[in-house]
């Protein structure tokens, strides 16, 4: 009976170690950040329209499932964007991040902060593209497409501000929003 009760244990711990499988997509159940290891806190897929945009993952030192939980949390965070579309223009994406600020943190919609991070984007995503957004415990906001870093800046409100874009009171998807804060 303990044996196998240990083998039942020892399958469940290494099930949870494997991808997570979103759309054809394997989604990471850690990732490293500054030298430290995050988890997958939850997913979901941004839809416009009917169109699956992309899936998006957010990965944290511990779970969170609230958006208070999550703005408390002092660690590093990071929220990974794997895009599904065929083709995403700049300009919808910029867009997406611009309306959210404004409707989630309109304090920093209009500073040079959020128009520099809204500049990083200069590029078309198209499926197959990852874009990491990484959101360090001092303010340093890193973007990232496939790898390449895109910019970096430091800033006290911009990491929370881009968290309210996913998980604010207006959100710019409330499935995506509530499989962010792991409600699978």
């Amino acid at each position: 009976m303990k044996r196998t009760l240990a083998i039942i244990s020892l399958l469940l711990l290494s099930a949870n170690a494997y991808a997570v499988d979103v759309a054809g997509v394997a989604l990471d159940p850690t990732v490293s950040v500054n030298q430290k290891t995050l988890t997958l806190n939850g997913y979901g897929i941004r839809k416009k329209f009917f169109v699956k945009v992309y899936i998006g993952t957010l990965y944290t030192s511990k779970p969170v499932s609230t958006p208070a939980d999550l703005l408390k949390n002092p660690d590093d965070k990071l929220i990974r964007m794997n895009f599904l579309h065929s083709k995403v223009e700049k300009e919808k994406i910029t867009d997406a991040f611009a309306e959210g600020f404004e409707k989630n943190s309109p304090d920093v919609a209009a500073t040079a902060d959020a128009k520099t991070f809204l500049a990083f984007f200069g590029n078309d995503f198209v499926k197959g593209d990852v874009v990491d957004l990484v959101l360090g415990a001092d303010g340093t906001v890193v973007a990232r497409q496939n790898g390449k870093v895109l910019g970096t800046l430091k800033s006290t409100k911009l990491p929370n501000a881009i968290l309210l874009i996913y998980v604010g009171e207006k959100p710019a998807d409330e499935d995506l929003k509530q499989g962010m804060l792991g409600a699978r």
